[in-house]
């Protein structure tokens, strides 16, 4: 979801800074690994660590209402989301929404700039015991839908959301946001959602 179908890796960074700013600490470049494309608590973890200050909890908690205000002010979707999705909806492939935010921010996201988009289902946060970049989440989403993980593609932008897909056996198409993202085996790059069609997601599957 985040960075890869609506533009808000920038809104999370925002949240992050502001909070880890609250604690006496700006974000820079060094601190990207450890706050994009990672679940709250993780990003939380960091500027504990940090700043030798404040509660892990507190502050995942700040930062989960810091990042849902500004979502619930508008998240813009990526290029190419809305067209891809109306395509794989036309011919009827079933799609599913797995992010590593929590449950009040996916709804807030889905139920705004993805509001239609007909989901089979969305995974967050709190639907697993442990998200990205471990693989439960994909697992999960994998069983839900009734197909192996081995006949998906994961669309991603993160290293963490990349490792978590491919980690549970799915293929990866790769259209990175604000962090890049390592070749390996079994992922594959993109420029954009705008190059991206239903062709392009059977080949990344290896199938006709």
């Amino acid at each position: 979801m985040d960075g890869t179908l609506v533009d808000t890796e920038v809104l999370w960074w925002e949240s992050a800074d502001e909070i880890a700013g609250s604690l006496g600490h700006r974000l820079t470049g060094a601190d990207a690994p450890e706050v994009v494309g990672r679940a709250v608590a993780d990003t939380a973890a960091h500027l504990v660590r940090v700043t030798g200050g404040g509660c892990a909890d507190t502050v995942a908690a700040e930062l989960t209402g810091s990042f849902f205000r500004r979502v619930e002010a508008g998240a813009p979707l990526r290029p190419g989301a809305r067209r891809l999705l109306a395509e794989l909806e036309r011919a009827e492939v079933p799609f599913a929404l797995v992010s590593a935010s929590p449950r009040v921010v996916v709804d807030s996201v889905v139920a705004g700039s993805l509001a239609d988009v007909p989901f089979a289902f969305t995974l967050s946060a709190d639907d697993t015991v442990r998200t990205k970049p471990h693989p439960d989440p994909y697992r999960a989403a994998a069983e839900r839908l009734g197909v192996g993980p081995a006949v998906c593609v994961a669309v991603e932008d993160s290293p963490d959301g990349s490792a978590s897909a491919q980690a549970a056996g799915c293929a990866v198409l790769v259209v990175p946001s604000l962090l890049p993202v390592d070749p390996a085996a079994g992922r594959y790059f993109a420029r954009s959602l705008e190059d991206v069609d239903l062709a392009v997601l059977r080949g990344c599957a290896g199938v006709g």
